[in-house]
């Protein structure tokens, strides 16, 4: 992230971008690592920006420095993004254990030419010499910024500071923020449908964005290699023949509960004597199944022929399920009978029914939702003759 204060917090918040940036790289490593020990497990802002950790030990932490600007400042020896970095790790860790984790600087910055992070680069690596430099700057540089850095670092022994940059790593002219998108796409270009690719990656980013969240917020705990394929391929399967995307999320959705209550599908819950809560479920059930077919729809995954078949095909079980359930009730049923028998078909329908657009898209919102629809314009209702007790219920409110 972008460099906090040098004072004696390092809690400072960071700019969105930066936070942007951090989230956006941890999928990265999750994608550059899928051929590695997939126990292995992301974290961020546990012991880093963002770190590697297995069985719960920390191996790998990550500072991530983003610089917005086409021409990025060069990481010198002197520079306030290197001394703080080694800040963060002398507090953060035991700077002189030699078995500690692989400490890495991520900068979109260029290190200079024969500066101190020029020798912590993975080629021509010469920590020996990184140290020399780092120690002669940190004993000449007048700099307010990095005076406690320095002072810290040179306060370390001479074998706790050789301990200590022998495991940092500098990687500099890092992606920045479309730099990592684009990445993150070529990586994934080969298991994504070819016709749905944005689609495709809409759905990663929505993914990688609500787990990172909740990460970032501690309401969960690490994402391993294995857990990010599995996401990945459960998303990718639903471009199959058999499947479909899930594209709307119920969080997603802003929906004022009032502003459905003289919905024809609200009223016929509302003769069952449901309850406000199973209202408001069908009323977002009701929304989201909506805007779930628009977006199939505009994404040409489904055409208007499949989505009537699909129609049909819920009328069909709704019939049979209707007149089973008016022929079970006797002829002097009262209405206190007709409506526990209304909520029972609702139920079974909604609840208990697997009847699915595709055969392995499983998300029963949708059917639910297009129940509610065809309850909307009466081509289905859930009271025993229910036509005419809406007509009852409509002419009463108009």
């Amino acid at each position: 992230m972008n460099p906090p204060s040098d004072g004696p917090s390092h809690s400072a918040s960071a700019s969105a971008l930066g936070y942007l940036h951090q989230t956006r790289w941890g999928l990265l490593e999750l994608l550059r690592s899928r051929s590695d020990d997939p126990t292995r497990s992301l974290t961020m802002e546990m012991y880093d920006d963002v770190a590697w950790d297995e069985a719960g030990t920390p191996t790998d932490l990550k500072q991530l420095k983003l610089h917005i600007g086409s021409a990025p400042p060069n990481l010198t020896d002197a520079s306030t993004d290197l001394w703080r970095t080694l800040r963060v790790w002398m507090d953060g860790s035991s700077p002189g254990d030699p078995y500690g984790p692989v400490l890495s600087l991520i900068t979109t910055s260029s290190v200079g030419v024969d500066s101190a992070a020029s020798y912590l680069r993975t080629v021509n690596r010469d920590p020996t010499k990184a140290l020399a430099k780092l120690e002669e700057t940190a004993r000449t540089s007048t700099s307010k910024e990095t005076e406690t850095s320095r002072s810290q670092f040179l306060a370390l022994s001479s074998a706790n500071r050789a301990a200590f940059i022998e495991r940092v790593y500098v990687i500099d002219q890092s992606p920045d923020l479309d730099g990592v998108d684009e990445e993150v796409a070529l990586t994934l270009r080969w298991l994504a449908p070819s016709e749905h690719f944005d689609t495709f990656m809409d759905q990663v980013w929505g993914w990688w964005s609500r787990t990172s969240l909740r990460m970032l917020q501690g309401q969960r705990g690490p994402v391993t290699v294995a857990e990010a394929q599995s996401a990945l391929e459960r998303i990718r399967d639903g471009y199959s023949r058999e499947n479909l995307p899930m594209l709307v999320e119920a969080d997603e959705l802003q929906i004022d509960p009032s502003s459905h209550h003289d919905r024809t599908y609200v009223k016929q819950l509302k003769l069952l004597q449901v309850r406000p809560r199973p209202i408001e479920k069908a009323i977002i059930d009701y929304q989201r199944a909506y805007l779930q077919e628009t977006r199939w729809l505009d994404r040409h995954l489904v055409d208007l022929e499949e989505l009537d078949k699909f129609t049909e095909r819920l009328v069909d079980e709704w019939e049979r399920a209707y007149d089973h359930m008016c022929d079970q009730l006797p002829d002097d049923a009262s209405e206190d009978d007709k409506r526990a028998a209304g909520r029972s078909l609702l139920h079974s329908l909604c609840n208990e029914s697997a009847l699915t657009i595709r055969v392995r898209f499983q998300e029963q919102f949708h059917a639910r939702g297009r129940r509610h629809a065809l309850a909307d314009n009466r081509t289905i209702g859930w009271y025993p003759n229910f036509e005419e007790h809406l007509e009852e219920v409509l002419l009463k409110t108009s």
